[in-house]
């Protein structure tokens, strides 16, 4: 099962089909990913996006100049895909970041790692840790994906983000078994007001609210 943010590697094939469908402009950026062999991101399927094939980005740096990013969508066939993995895991990211990000970041990784949580980087970071390429910026995020399994692991990877995001600009989402995410900070907000009993969700075809008590139905009580 293939989920956002996943990394998919394509095989000759698959780099092949990707050509043959991409924008002219787009072809040289395409190409060198594909002598690369750096991978593609999984993303939500658009609407009316074909059921049989997965829809995925490529994400260049942000122009020197202007800072515009540009962003290539694609979509593979699921036989062209010679491999997927999960999101880098963070220990990965580290070399990505600038140096005064990288004490504090290692203490959230130490203590992650400690409590055994499992979280991973996506977006700037990531790619950048994968390709070597310079997407991140003073200005940019740590985008990390927190996958809690138990209520007891969903609070205290909740109190970890938000104790370190006093020293780290970090951002990203809390994925939950069914692959359902919700953006950490505002599931922080709702969990304050017994009012605000839903979230926004995404899923690989979906963006839409769902309750705080639907989501939470899905994490194990014990830890």
């Amino acid at each position: 099962m293939l989920y956002r943010h996943n990394r998919i590697w394509l095989s000759k094939r698959g780099w092949q089909r990707a050509c043959a469908s991409a924008d002219k402009a787009q072809l040289p950026e395409i190409e060198r990913w594909a002598a690369h062999d750096w991978p593609l991101v999984v993303r939500r399927s658009d609407v009316g996006f074909e059921v049989a094939t997965v829809a995925v980005g490529l994400a260049l740096p942000p122009d020197a100049d202007s800072g515009r990013k540009v962003r290539i969508p694609l979509s593979v066939h699921p036989d062209d895909i010679a491999r997927h993995e999960a999101p880098l895991a963070c220990a990965h990211a580290a070399s990505a970041l600038p140096l005064a990000w990288q004490p504090a970041f290692a203490d959230l990784l130490h203590e992650l790692t400690a409590a055994q949580l499992e979280c991973r980087v996506y977006g700037s970071v990531a790619l950048q840790a994968i390709t070597g390429l310079p997407y991140v910026k003073a200005t940019s995020d740590i985008d990390v994906l927190f996958y809690p399994s138990t209520h007891a692991q969903l609070q205290q990877g909740l109190h970890l983000l938000q104790q370190y995001v006093q020293s780290l600009p970090l951002d990203g989402e809390i994925v939950f078994p069914s692959g359902h995410a919700v953006a950490w900070k505002e599931w922080a907000e709702a969990v304050k007001s017994p009012d605000k009993v839903k979230v926004l969700v995404k899923s690989m075809r979906t963006v839409n609210l769902m309750d705080v008590t639907d989501l939470l139905s899905e994490l194990e009580e014990l830890s």
